[in-house]
């Protein structure tokens, strides 16, 4: 009895369909037809609304083109020299950027002393750098007379717009070479030969390109995505168009056959004729629908190409939604029938994707609680309850193994921390059980050749005994050298000990030091353990002015950069240099010698560490300076832009 009532549904839901079939079939077509001619309809006037701003932007960018001409035509007249010319088209050139080139050609023999025929010409050109940059050159010997602008000018006595064709064959006969169409506007030129007589001396002529009138027109929004623009000239040659290659050198009858190209042949012929209107032509094989007009004032006209597709596109979009929308409805009917079943089982299929998809791994799946009170709805609260459950498991899990996963990292830095440590520690233990052991063993040395010079001075002559105190004198700067190097070494252990590297925690400053005063002191402490080193101070400070910091901590930073600068330069050209601005006091000091590579300068501030491992030190005199300038509320850097040696900035608050 079921199969019988589905099969009965099926069977109206697709009589149904066969009743409506036709009368949607019909509406449809009423639709699409009324359709489409309103969009064409709306599509012409929305084209010839374009193309005329188009034409209006063309004309202001023209009108610019013939007011550079028109506007300093009288300074032509009133300085009608050979130097005048050149200047005055520069001039115009440079005061008008949408001016390409400016050109006086004169009548025959009008300068004799330059020849028959005299032409100045001053153009604009691109540079390397992007640059605009204007050249003036004197133009070759060539009958420009002869040519149709020049007659033109000459014979109807008023400006004119040149064709293109003859602009590029005018500038190829004065061997100057063009990759570009141009056009030029004409003005006669006239002498006061008397006061009420007026003589044609030659043209101005003012310059554009078409690629600078191309960028104005695609300046616009088109109408349509893949819409554009193009120019013809009067005999059909292409000025403006999007494919590059057709321009100047093709026409649009170029190629065209008369029977399959007829549509584009007699748009071509409107378009050179000078007439204005709407044609519907297959251009590059694709339909169009084409509004052009003629530029006023010219021979050239311009047109708006707008493919079928992009016109229609909302259309088909439509007609799409439209299809859709009937096959939507005439498959409802079919859907009804099997509605109520489908409506009972719906609880049923949720539950199953859902189980799979949970079987499958994805938790994500929720499956929602019932409010009805039957079977189905409580099997289904019955999963949605064991699903929580599952889902409140796997998110501790997670947790517990993010938490796990933490703190491996967390160890493994540690361990990595540890690793470092101990590797400077035995490091620094190494350096220290150098640096100690070999003073000692220098000291313990010359200890026992002491002992032994005594022993040997009592029995010596009395013509040994100057030698001897000789080498006891050597022997004792060696040991107090190295008693000095003990001594600072001991210094910087005890400074370490106290000072925690990696906190630049501020000093008390309590201290009211005069800043001269402090430098003259490190300069006399430096020399008493290097007595040839010779040290320049320069100091702009009144030797009055006091800082306030903490003079100990002060001293021992400014010490060791002499102390270094003493020991590892040339120890003849150390400078310590002192400046003041309104808040800051800067203390440089510079060497002469190898300075410091590159590799170097990056760890220098680093406990521990030492350029060379076989050196005195124990690397803890920067590192050392460095924290007590950063803990005094200054900075210690390296100037890495002096090549000559060592330059270290200190700069101090006052």
């Amino acid at each position: 009895m079921s199969k019988k009532r589905h099969s009965f549904a099926r069977q109206l839901s697709i009589s149904l369909m066969l009743m409506a079939i036709p009368i949607f079939m019909l509406s449809l077509g009423i639709f699409f037809y009324r359709s489409s001619q309103l969009i064409k309809q709306k599509t012409t006037e929305r084209t010839v609304s374009t193309l005329n701003t188009t034409v209006q932007r063309i004309i202001n960018y023209m009108n610019a083109i013939k007011t550079a001409a028109q506007a300093d035509a009288w300074l032509v007249e009133d300085n009608f020299t050979p130097d005048s010319l050149a200047a005055i088209t520069r001039r115009i050139v440079s005061r008008n950027p949408n001016v390409q080139g400016c050109s006086v050609n004169t009548e025959p023999n009008m300068f004799p002393e330059k020849g028959r025929f005299f032409a100045i010409y001053s153009f604009r050109i691109k540079t390397e750098k992007g640059k605009d940059t204007i050249e003036t050159v004197t133009e070759p010997d060539y009958a420009y007379y002869d040519q149709t602008w020049y007659k033109t000018a000459l014979n109807t006595e008023k400006g004119h717009w040149d064709d293109p064709f003859n602009i590029i064959t005018r500038q190829g006969n004065g061997n100057t070479d063009y990759h570009e169409a141009m056009a030029s506007y004409c003005l006669p030129i006239y002498t006061n030969v008397k006061d009420d007589y007026k003589k044609i001396a030659g043209v101005l002529s003012t310059d554009f390109t078409f690629q600078q009138l191309a960028d104005i027109i695609n300046a616009a929004q088109p109408p349509y995505p893949n819409a554009y623009y193009m120019m013809l000239s009067s005999n059909g040659t292409y000025l403006v168009h999007p494919n590059t290659q057709l321009l100047i050198k093709k026409t649009i009858f170029t190629g065209a056959d008369s029977y399959k190209n007829a549509d584009i042949i007699a748009l071509g012929h409107e378009m050179t004729n000078g007439h204005h209107g709407t044609m519907h032509a297959m251009i590059d094989n694709v339909y169009s629908h084409v509004c052009y007009c003629r530029i006023p004032d010219t021979t050239w006209s311009l047109a708006l190409v707008c493919p079928d597709n992009d016109i229609l596109a909302h259309h088909y979009k439509l007609a799409c939604i439209v299809i859709a929308t009937v096959v939507i409805g005439l498959l409802i009917v079919l859907w009804m029938c099997q509605r109520l079943v489908k409506q009972n089982m719906k609880p049923i299929h949720q539950l199953l994707n859902a189980t799979e998809k949970i079987t499958n791994g994805d938790y994500n799946e929720v499956i929602p609680f019932s409010k009805k009170k039957d079977a189905i709805a409580q099997l289904q609260n019955s999963f949605a309850s064991m699903q929580q459950s599952i889902i409140a498991n796997i998110f501790s899990i997670n947790h517990t193994a993010k938490e796990i996963k933490r703190q491996n990292v967390e160890l493994e830095h540690a361990k990595e921390l540890v690793e470092q440590s101990m590797a400077k520690k035995n490091l620094f233990i190494e350096n220290m059980l150098h640096q100690i052991r070999t003073p000692l063993n220098i000291i313990t040395g010359f200890a026992d050749v002491l002992r032994d010079c005594r022993t040997a001075s009592q029995e010596a002559p009395s013509n040994l005994l100057e030698t001897e105190d000789g080498e006891l004198n050597n022997i004792t700067k060696i040991m107090k050298h190295n008693a000095d190097h003990l001594n600072r070494m001991i210094l910087m252990l005890y400074d370490s000990s106290e000072t925690e590297m990696g906190h630049h925690t501020l000093y008390e400053r309590n201290d009211e030091v005069p800043c001269n005063q402090i430098i003259l002191e490190s300069i006399r402490y430096t020399r008493k353990r290097f007595p040839t080193a010779k040290i320049q101070f320069e100091t702009t400070l009144p030797d009055n002015l006091h800082i306030r910091t903490n003079y100990l901590k002060l001293m021992r930073s400014i010490r060791e950069l002499l102390f270094n600068a003493a020991k590892y330069s040339d120890s003849e050209h150390i400078t310590i240099r002192v400046t003041q601005t309104q808040t800051i006091v800067q203390i440089v000091i510079e060497d002469v010698g190898d300075g410091l590579s590159k590799e170097s300068q990056s760890f220098i501030f680093e406990p521990f560490m030492k350029v060379d491992d076989l050196s005195e030190g124990l690397g803890l005199g920067l590192p050392l300076a460095k924290h007590h300038i950063v803990c005094l509320g200054g900075d210690l850097k390296l100037d890495s832009s002096y090549q000559n040696g060592c330059r270290f900035i200190i700069t101090l608050p006052k």
